[in-house]
């Protein structure tokens, strides 16, 4: 029998749709329910900070503002430039996480271990998390994964000493079996999904959403399959959080720059409003 065209779309989609609830129910195996950790980047806020000389807007009091709205925790990515998050920065975020009212909260640090002055900061604060990213110090973001299998000589003992110190540890990767196969050797606990393909795909929709949206709820099973957790961030927002969340047993999202532009917009008209009032009295 010869399918037509119309018939050979659907038939491809019902596949998918197959596929996708076997890597669902392969991944429900580990809990029966489980709450995704939001996790606020304040690099943002840091990086507008340096723009002047001066503490505003204060990374510390954002920091506070968003663990009382409930976020679970609070990422900081320090880089040898000090683009936004500064050492200083690192100590105070340290000593606010370890109020009693956020003693359940968590500090995650993410950098290149092999970058200065990385492992002597989480030395120092010992944060519940460390995000282990392979970036260059020239990058304006981070933009890809690691090789496990390639980099093993050298995470493995990065990973042991950090572990040593109480930190959990997550290696940044691209939704790739393979790669993600060869996580367990080094020792990590976790890893982070790197979502920006996802996020472009979103935008775009259609297709190439869907097989995207595939590609990573298959690595997030694949790692959930090896004993790891799975953490997710870049380039997440509003728009395409909740279609990323279906899929299972994401235990933390990372999200900075969208929800701090998101935070810009949404409060800019009550605080003109409030400056109006000030000027016009």
């Amino acid at each position: 029998m010869t399918l037509r065209p119309f018939d050979m779309h659907r038939a491809s989609f019902n596949n998918q749709k197959d596929v996708l609830s076997n890597v669902e129910k392969r991944a429900n195996r580990y809990t029966n329910k489980t709450m995704t950790r939001l996790s606020v980047n304040v690099n943002k806020v840091a990086l507008l900070r340096n723009s002047r000389s001066g503490t505003v807007p204060d990374v510390v009091k954002t920091a506070r503002l968003a663990l009382e709205a409930g976020a679970a925790g609070i990422t900081i990515h320090p880089r040898p430039d000090q683009r936004h998050i500064r050492p200083e920065d690192v100590q105070h975020l340290t000593q606010l996480l370890a109020e009693p009212a956020y003693t359940d909260r968590e500090l995650n640090i993410e950098g290149n271990p092999f970058q200065a002055p990385y492992m002597s900061i989480v030395k120092q604060a010992r944060p519940a998390q460390c995000t282990l990213v392979p970036d260059d110090p020239n990058q304006a973001t981070s933009d890809h994964g690691w090789n496990p299998a390639m980099d093993l000589p050298r995470l493995e003992p990065v990973v042991a000493e950090l572990r040593k110190l109480g930190c959990r540890v997550s290696l940044f990767m691209d939704p790739d079996d393979q790669l993600i196969e060869s996580v367990p050797p080094t020792g990590a606990d976790r890893i982070e999904l790197y979502t920006e393909t996802f996020a472009i795909a979103h935008a775009r929709g259609g297709p190439e959403l869907e097989q995207t949206h595939l590609k990573f709820a298959t690595a997030a099973a694949k790692a959930q399959d090896l004993g790891l957790g799975v953490n997710a961030g870049h380039d997440l927002n509003q728009v395409n959080l909740g279609r990323f969340l279906t899929i299972p047993k994401i235990l933390e999202v990372s999200i900075g720059h969208a929800l701090i532009a998101d935070a810009l917009e949404t409060g800019l008209s009550s605080i003109v409003k409030a400056y109006l009032r000030l000027v016009e009295q």
